[in-house]
């Protein structure tokens, strides 16, 4: 009996799961839409889709000189081509793009702020002590001529104090996933506890070019920055595949001699976004020249996949 009843309790039950109605998830947010796409990458099916060393530029990625690389397909998370990418590395002035992203999220645009001395650190920047911006303009300065002090006046008007914001940065990319990262500085001067990995990096890049404003900041070739005076500054951007590279919508340039020559970078041609995170290149011009070497790669790789898939779709 002992048995007969547990049977019957299981096909009970069996019974009550299959006829339960079926409680439906509440579709995703645009925020969280926006959180899994920049974590979400794809190893496996670039190799599935098209032999990558049939591709023109294969062999020419064993003469790049970086450490460490990421490029990824942005609309599918598809990874073409990486070295080293979860080692922890110095990021330089990429640190910057975290800088922005904060400011922006947690900023008013139309503050004025005044540049102080003790913002000046490293004296090798354009903003001066008296000038004063809007917080939106001094962004614009200080992502185009990668300002090193200029970040210090980010810094304290968005965070009460450099501390509270390295705060703000840390715990953002903690919700980005980013578990290789750690920021102790605002702007990746040389500082052994301010690191970041390429894949971390592809998750900020992805993430921060979602928001229009940043797209906007770090898509502009020159400016002419207003002051709160009415005087401009003139501003080019030190990333040199803005206008030079077809396609090329960011995004930041780095160096130090600690992290060597960095960039991230962005182009767009036909409908395909590609995404780069390029780190410790020997000199400044070869990484412009690596990384267009790897995102030319890159397209000629979505090409023949898109070719592969109509094909087999015949």
């Amino acid at each position: 009996m002992d048995r007969q009843y547990f049977l019957l309790l299981l096909l009970a039950l069996v019974v009550a799961c299959k006829e339960a109605p079926k409680v439906e998830e509440p579709p995703m947010t645009a925020e969280e839409l926006r959180l899994a796409r920049c974590g979400s990458v794809d190893s496996v099916m670039p190799r599935l889709a098209v032999s990558l060393r049939a591709v023109e530029g294969y062999a020419a990625l064993d003469t790049i000189s970086a450490e460490a690389w990421l490029l990824v397909d942005d609309a599918t998370g598809w990874v073409i081509s990486q070295k080293n990418a979860d080692q922890r590395m110095y990021m330089a002035s990429l640190t910057k793009m975290m800088t922005c992203l904060v400011a922006l999220e947690n900023g008013k645009m139309a503050d004025s702020i005044d540049i102080l001395r003790a913002d000046i650190v490293t004296h090798d920047s354009r903003v001066r002590p008296g000038q004063a911006y809007t917080l939106r303009n001094l962004l614009y300065e200080m992502m185009l001529l990668s300002d090193n002090d200029a970040v210090y006046a980010v810094a304290r008007h968005v965070g009460g104090d450099s501390l509270g914001f390295y705060c703000m940065m840390n715990e953002k990319a903690a919700y980005l996933g980013m578990g290789d990262t750690h920021f102790d500085n605002p702007n990746g001067m040389p500082n052994d506890s301010n690191y970041s990995s390429a894949r971390d990096l592809m998750k900020l890049v992805r993430y921060a070019m979602a928001d229009s404003t940043f797209a906007a900041m770090v898509g502009t070739a020159d400016m002419d920055v207003p002051l709160t005076d009415g005087r401009h500054l003139p501003c080019r951007n030190t990333n040199a595949l803005l206008g030079t590279y077809d396609g090329c919508i960011g995004v930041k340039t780095g160096f130090t001699r600690q992290a060597g020559c960095c960039l991230a970078s962005a182009a767009r041609r036909d409908g395909t976004t590609l995404v780069l995170v390029l780190l410790k290149s020997t000199s400044m011009p070869r990484r412009f020249s690596e990384s267009a070497a790897l995102l030319d790669y890159g397209f000629r790789v979505m090409e023949a996949a898109d070719l592969h898939s109509a094909i087999a779709g015949k």
